[in-house]
């Protein structure tokens, strides 16, 4: 049977931060994202300022409210800088909106057109866990850059991407016992399926535990890994973060490379913190692993993690939360086959955080 309407894949992650302008000279220079679009006081937004950034296919928005009165200045108060938005693009906005309310789903934004000398856009936004959104993009009438509203925008430092090319998955956190609602959710309104699920027996230290779902499209391009904490000895990072959220949301952006070492080394290079894998983790890795492409030497050096599935393999590694609360952080991957999320490292990142956790007096 024909779907209602067609989910081609993330459109970009919208961000609510408390300075735009500074956050979006940390992801250029850090993460090598180009700035590409803007939205503001200078586009006669009196609202709030928007700046967009692209590497490859991943686009990042980072919006700042201008005045007290904005809607923003809640969500930042409460949650801090983090993830509004994770927006789809769809073959019909206003499809999506109808099919998805009509399972469920509350609404954010009806669906409305917006347009301006390069096309048309039609829109339409959903809630899910939190006080997360799903925004429909329908863009195919659209030649612009960005959005309309938005003006062409260059960085205005020298860029220089670090082989980023686009979203693999986007994790999000739940209090206890609200996974599996929130993964029954995307089945029921989305029609995804389970692609992968691990409980505490799974991935557990002697201190803390997690459960997981991870829920995919039909099309396999939209992959969202559901978290909540397991009961353990001591408080485990899902908690944390839900302490330091206040809320459900989404605990990290997972981006795919194509060289994960040449990707790593440069972030490292521009100063990005990444969670700490002690050596020994590689003296038995091919053990573990069996025989991989890359030399141990350089995934030692740089701390990369390495698992195996029945499909081949993957690389990673996860970044230190990105803001002073300890929420948001990024997972830089590489699946060389591989279509699971690396359990066999769950262990060893689990005791990476926790170190850092016990360093911030939360553990």
């Amino acid at each position: 049977m024909k779907s209602a309407f067609e989910l081609i894949g993330f459109d970009h992650v919208r961000y609510v931060v408390g300075n735009a302008k500074q956050a979006t000279h940390y992801y250029q220079s850090v993460f090598g994202f180009e700035l590409v679009a803007f939205s503001g006081l200078e586009t006669g937004n009196r609202e709030n300022v928007s700046y967009v950034l692209r590497q490859d296919k991943a686009v990042f928005v980072l919006d700042s409210p201008l005045g007290p009165e904005s809607w923003m200045n809640d969500e930042l108060r409460q949650h801090g800088d983090g993830v509004k938005d994770i927006a789809f693009e769809v073959d019909d906005a206003a499809a999506a909106w109808k099919h998805t309310t009509s399972k469920g789903a509350k609404s954010a934004m009806e669906p409305k057109t917006i347009e301006d000398d390069n096309g048309k856009v039609a829109l339409s936004a959903i809630h899910t866990y939190g006080d997360t959104i799903h925004t429909f993009v329908e863009r195919q009438n659209y030649k612009g850059t960005f959005l309309p509203g938005y003006e062409p925008a260059q960085s205005w430092i020298d860029v220089k991407p670090v082989g980023l090319h686009c979203i693999d998955h986007i994790v999000g956190n739940q209090p206890d016992g609200e996974m599996e609602k929130v993964a029954t959710f995307y089945e029921d309104v989305f029609g995804f399926h389970r692609l992968w699920t691990v409980d505490d027996k799974d991935i557990s230290t002697n201190h803390t535990a997690l459960r997981s779902i991870v829920v995919e499209s039909e099309n396999t391009r939209v992959k969202m890994p559901i978290n909540e904490p397991a009961e353990g000895l001591k408080k485990s990072q899902i908690q944390e973060y839900i302490d330091f959220y206040v809320s459900a949301g989404v605990q990290h952006v997972a981006m795919s490379t194509h060289d994960v070492i040449s990707t790593v080394q440069k972030l490292v290079d521009n100063g990005c913190d990444f969670l700490f894998v002690p050596d020994t983790y590689y003296d038995t890795l091919t053990d573990r692993v069996g025989e991989v492409d890359e030399d141990i030497s350089a995934l030692r050096k740089l701390g990369i993690l390495v698992d195996r599935d029945e499909d081949g393999y993957l690389l990673q590694l996860f970044t230190k939360p990105v803001q002073d609360r300890p929420t948001l952080f990024y997972e830089v991957i590489q699946r060389k086959g591989a279509k699971s999320f690396g359990k066999g490292n769950f262990k060893a990142l689990f005791e990476a955080i926790e170190r850092e956790q016990e360093r911030r007096g939360t553990l």
